[in-house]
């Protein structure tokens, strides 16, 4: 049997940190432990995805020798690995993560995301203290996390799924699919045999009693003793229709479910229907790939921020505009950067590498300027929006001076929801893609 690394973890996510933890955060313990319950299996099933990644076999090889474990509470909110490495597993569904254990386990979007933190740095440090005495290389502890694959999927407390923060089922479980095809492929043939078994038992019933009803008949020249066998022959053949017509029911039901005894695989069935499986096949996940700066790789999406920024760039189409004018219709959102809800001065876990990306591009250019954009959706009262918008792109702006790169960033703006496209009354999903940080190169 495959070890069962959550069982590990559980034991640095014990009551007394779940207490400690409910102090802190200002959250109830009981909060708390039902945030943890459904952060370890999303995290171990992140870890599990990324397997192969070369980054995340780093973090958790280096992670023993840290001390991670022995101050998870103060030197995880702010540990850069783990925020690295959390923006490596989850890409730009932290946010959609934080959000969804908020809601789940009623606390607040900033003690989840902290716990986030947290249950990620019990995670990397107990995995690698496994590792270490056990003397597993970084092939061995890719098997170990390979190896969860087929055991976190089922571990998500009721209320959560896959889906709820963002996360494809078969992306990330690909045994999801063929569990419930196996499933449900088995149950149609024991179906079947049950409804074949059914019609010959009905017909050879029938056929036996033909037989004694025509030999009694022979014997017997009586009108009653036609009603003597006729009426139990009716009553079998009504029987064995009715029994036919349950099996085909049955089979119907169990085919269009498509899901095993646990329930888990819901998601899984929705997401391979004929309609659905358009939808994700036109929109893939994006991936961390290396975008090369000038022979720096930097972290970051193909056709993302980075990319397409560095591409400008050296294309010579900074230096070729002849004006602001030329540069202000185009902006380059932010994949990674996000606030945390309502602040201004809280960003959310895996923000600081995206950042850190754009340091790098400034000062590769240092002829090229840039501006700071803050946008919000439609909801709320649109001064807010503003001033909110507004202090956000500030706060980038205030945190590239602290990086020397001040002279390259000439304005900060919010612009509220006057740019937003997706109606108020839409889900928090759907207007996500209005709330956002972008730059754009001006002169």
């Amino acid at each position: 049997m495959s070890l069962n690394v959550i069982d590990l973890i559980k034991g640095q996510l014990g009551p007394a940190l779940v207490s400690q933890a409910a102090s802190q955060f200002g959250e109830s313990e009981s909060g708390i432990s039902k945030a943890i319950g459904g952060l370890l299996p999303a995290v171990v099933g992140g870890l599990a995805n990324n397997a192969d990644n070369p980054g995340v076999l780093d973090a958790i090889s280096g992670a023993s020798s840290s001390g991670i474990l022995s101050n998870l509470l103060g030197g995880s909110s702010n540990n850069s690995v783990i925020t690295g490495l959390l923006s490596s597993i989850f890409g730009d569904k932290v946010s959609g993560l934080v959000n969804s254990i908020a809601t789940f386990a009623g606390i607040s979007n900033n003690s989840s995301s902290s716990l986030l933190n947290l249950v990620t740095g019990a995670t990397v440090g107990t995995v690698g203290k496994y590792a270490a005495d056990n003397n597993l290389g970084q092939s061995g502890i890719s098997s170990l996390l390979n190896d969860q694959k087929g055991i976190v999927s089922s571990l998500l407390p009721a209320g959560l799924s896959l889906a709820s923060f963002g996360l494809g089922a078969e992306n990330w479980f690909g045994q999801a699919k063929e569990t419930v095809s196996s499933v449900t492929s088995t149950a149609k043939d024991n179906i079947a045999e049950g409804v074949a078994t059914a019609k010959e038992s009905v017909s050879e019933g029938t056929r036996e009693i033909k037989e004694q009803f025509n030999n009694n008949n022979n014997n017997n020249q009586g009108g009653g003793s036609i009603w003597k066998w006729l009426l139990p022959l009716l009553l079998l053949i009504a029987a064995g229709y009715f029994l036919w017509k349950q099996c085909e029911k049955k089979e119907t039901t169990t085919t269009t479910m498509g899901a095993d005894s646990t329930g888990t695989h819901s998601d899984t069935a929705t997401a391979v229907s004929p309609t659905d499986t358009a939808a994700t096949v036109a929109a893939p996940a994006k991936v961390d790939e290396n975008i090369d700066l000038n022979g720096t790789a930097l972290k970051g999406y193909k056709g993302g921020m980075e990319d397409k920024m560095i591409a400008f760039l050296k294309s010579g189409g900074y230096k070729n505009a002849a004006d602001d004018a030329a540069l202000k219709t185009t902006w380059y959102d932010f994949d990674h950067v996000n606030f945390k809800m309502g602040s201004s001065t809280e960003l959310e876990a895996g923000s600081q590498g995206q950042l850190e990306n754009l340091v790098a591009i400034l000062k590769a250019f240092p002829e090229a300027k840039i501006k700071i954009g803050g946008y919000t959706d439609k909801t709320g009262n649109e001064a807010s929006n503003v001033k909110l918008s507004a202090a956000r792109a500030n706060y980038i702006k205030d945190w590239l001076g602290k990086q020397n790169l001040g002279a390259q960033v000439i304005g900060a703006d919010g612009y509220g929801s006057k740019f937003a496209t997706v109606d108020a009354k839409a889900s928090d999903a759907e207007r996500a893609v209005d709330r956002k940080m972008s730059i754009r190169f001006a002169k």
